[in-house]
């Protein structure tokens, strides 16, 4: 008999999944469902724009996609169109692969305000995410404030000092490039509540900050210490080592050397967001680390700004019927077995972290479980999920026409941009016929 696995969820952390199980010469079929008629998750929505080559990742799982075991069941969405009891029923495996798309509070008093959008709704906005296409935000102001010192942060701080020209060969969706060239954004502070060397950006994505055309980062020399000292992780050493050197050369630039401005601003801990009913500004403790950890010195200072964005970490939200661990923001698992005949993988099993490739153990362990738990297997499967949404009249969206949606997303794209995105489900139907 042959074992069927149903993915929910078609980023990295499901793909990697499907991918082991083909790899381990199971013989299964691998259903993978999501709810937009998109694949590729956080590849498509939450890597930046500008940031094509990290995008490639998609071409891998494209083959995996297009294996004899798999199909794609976009315009899904389960929830909706089907449940999850109802999945358990018709397959062998069930796999949560369905992320952490919502953003973390910072936890500051203030955060409520106008003028506070989070990271993952303002990355959304940039990657034309159908959820998050009419956000809207107001970026009329001179100054803009990222909490955070990760790569997310630093990616929302070089998008918006970017030119035009700069982001010509990007996926750029023309309202937010239209919205960013209009604002008049001055300066960018990137506001870390430890220090440099704390700081969790990669070095690639730091050297970036000082190859732009209208913008300068500018560090403060008194921030940065002489040297790293010793790590016990020889990569986080070389790593620490690289930005260390990186900040050191960052020094070298002034205010004036460009019209926009990228503030590398360490050991400053947001304690307030100050204004009305808007943004007017932030307030911010300086601190000192304290074996690892931001020490308030008791000395504050005030940053005028319109626009804040916590760029602090995104969480999962529940999901029915299955246990959920509230504090954490994942659901309850043992090494990623949920409950019977249920796994979960990515960051809805231990959170937002790491880079695209750290998913790949999560595939490998629950290909793992399915093969050890599921026996033989004989469910329907993929029998029982076509029949139940053809009587429910659900349009799914196969491989095939995900493939005319790229196409036709190909063709419409300007000069030298690779794609120019379809910025609703409607919009991605309509090219169907749907």
């Amino acid at each position: 008999m042959t074992v069927s696995v149903a993915i929910i969820g078609t980023g990295p952390a499901g793909f990697y999944t499907a991918d082991a199980l083909i790899k381990k010469g199971l013989d299964c079929t691998i259903d993978l469902i999501d709810r937009l008629p998109t694949p590729y998750g956080l590849i498509r929505f939450g890597v930046a724009p500008d940031h094509q080559t990290t995008k490639k990742v998609s071409r891998a799982f494209e083959k995996t996609a297009l294996a004899d075991h798999c199909r794609f069941f976009g315009n899904v969405e389960v929830g909706r169109d089907i449940s999850l009891p109802e999945l358990r029923e018709m397959y062998d495996a069930v796999v949560l692969a369905v992320g952490a798309g919502h953003d973390r509070h910072a936890g500051v008093p203030g955060e409520d305000k106008k003028g506070v959008i989070g990271s993952a709704a303002f990355v959304g906005w940039y990657n034309a995410h159908p959820d998050l296409r009419h956000l809207n935000p107001d970026l009329n102001s001179k100054s803009v404030a990222v909490i955070g010192n990760g790569n997310v942060a630093i990616d929302i701080a070089r998008v918006l000092v970017k030119t035009r020209e700069e982001m010509a060969d990007s996926d750029l969706p023309e309202y937010a490039a239209a919205a960013i060239e209009a604002a008049p954004i001055t300066d960018v502070y990137m506001l870390g509540r430890r220090g440099p060397i704390e700081a969790k950006f990669t070095n690639v994505e730091l050297r970036e900050m000082g190859e732009l055309k209208n913008a300068v980062p500018l560090v403060d020399p008194a921030q940065l210490p002489d040297e790293v000292g010793a790590l016990d992780n020889p990569r986080d050493q070389r790593l620490k080592e690289k930005n260390l050197a990186t900040l050191k050369e960052f020094t070298r630039f002034k205010s004036s050397d460009a019209p926009k401005h990228v503030h590398f601003s360490f050991y400053a801990n947001p304690v307030e967001i100050l204004g009305g009913e808007h943004v007017e500004g932030i307030r911010l403790e300086k601190t000192h680390v304290v074996d690892g950890r931001a020490t308030g010195t008791g000395e504050f200072f005030e940053i005028e700004c319109g626009l804040v964005i916590p760029a602090v970490g995104y969480r999962s939200l529940p999901v029915a019927d299955v246990p959920f661990d509230e504090k954490q923001a994942i659901v309850v698992h043992k090494d990623g077995r949920v409950v019977p005949g249920v796994y979960a993988v990515g960051w809805v099993k231990r959170g937002p972290s790491g880079v695209i490739s750290t998913n790949r153990p999560d595939g490998a362990m629950a290909a793992d479980h399915i093969a050890a738990d599921c026996g033989e297997g004989g469910k329907p499967g993929r029998v029982a999920l076509t029949k139940c949404l053809a009587e429910r009249g659900v349009r799914v969206v196969t491989f095939e026409d995900w493939k005319l949606i790229e196409s036709a997303e190909v063709a419409a794209a300007p000069a030298s941009a690779p794609r120019r995105k379809f910025e609703t489900v409607p919009e991605m139907l309509a090219v169907l016929g749907a």
